[in-house]
């Protein structure tokens, strides 16, 4: 055998893995290379030259950075909701004994195997039929992002809490600890990444669904929905600055997260 094949041998897990990733980074990579395109044709999608301009004035497409701001408002506010009766279910779930916690188990992961479009539409009948038919828009969408989130957080914070020792309450207990400065000394430091690792994901989820908006928006158009009606005609390169600095952001958070677990744990 060759040097070659040893080495391979020896890192073919590591090779395969390199590998896995950078094809799921390219397309990541083209629109981050595209974010610094001035193209010579609106039909045009090569790189034609470098220009700064799509950063400089992102704005420029008429009703972009409003879909941007109503992207970034709803997502926040579905985070914020889904994220605080998420963590609630999944205590109540996690640490109590009920009539019926195997089938709320059940019910609760609906949402996360059913498809989007099975989903949007139940939601676009359950507003209809409750007369909100003819005011479909942010509040509507807001309903649908916090409907389909719930499900996340309670899974996502609900692992956590599973896998805590449950040990480190009793000994702080024993301490003459209260039950409230158990929880927020030890309980809720404990389950803090859980629930911030929920609401990362729950905003990810509600920047970028399209389906469940889309039937569930009536005239509100989204950043998700301007991009695929820009599809049809045109794509403004400012789009690729807006979802390169959207990946950047979050990049940011997740080694900021990082760095303060290692830094923690050191």
């Amino acid at each position: 055998m060759t040097r070659a094949g040893r080495f391979v041998g020896r890192h073919l897990i590591m090779v395969l893995g390199f590998l896995v990733l950078l094809y799921l980074f390219v397309p990541i990579i083209v629109v981050i290379l595209m974010s610094f395109n001035e193209p010579k044709s609106k039909l045009s999608y090569t790189f034609d030259g470098f220009t700064w301009d799509n950063w400089l004035h992102p704005c420029r497409p008429f009703g972009l950075c409003e879909a941007v701001s109503t992207s970034l408002r709803i997502g926040l506010l579905a985070t914020v909701v889904a994220t605080a009766l998420g963590t609630l279910m999944a205590f109540a779930m996690a640490r109590h004994r009920f009539r019926g916690r195997s089938a709320t188990n059940l019910f609760i992961f609906l949402p996360m195997a059913s498809p989007e479009i099975v989903l949007g539409s139940s939601l676009l009948a359950l507003f209809v039929s409750s007369g909100f038919g003819g005011q479909l828009g942010f509040w509507t969408i807001l309903i649908a992002h916090v409907m389909f989130c719930l499900s996340f957080v309670v899974v996502t914070v609900k692992a956590r809490l599973t896998g805590m020792d449950l040990r480190l309450e009793q000994a702080s207990m024993d301490l003459y600890a209260t039950e409230s400065q158990t929880f927020w000394r030890i309980t809720f430091p404990l389950v803090f990444p859980g629930i911030l690792a929920a609401a990362l994901l729950s905003f990810s989820l509600s920047f970028d669904d399209f389906i469940i908006t889309n039937l569930n928006a009536g005239t509100t158009v989204t950043f998700p929905m301007y991009v695929w009606g820009s599809a049809q005609r045109d794509i403004p390169p400012q789009i690729n600055a807006v979802g390169t600095a959207m990946f950047l952001l979050a990049l940011i958070l997740v080694l900021g997260g990082e760095l303060g677990r290692r830094r923690r744990t050191r």
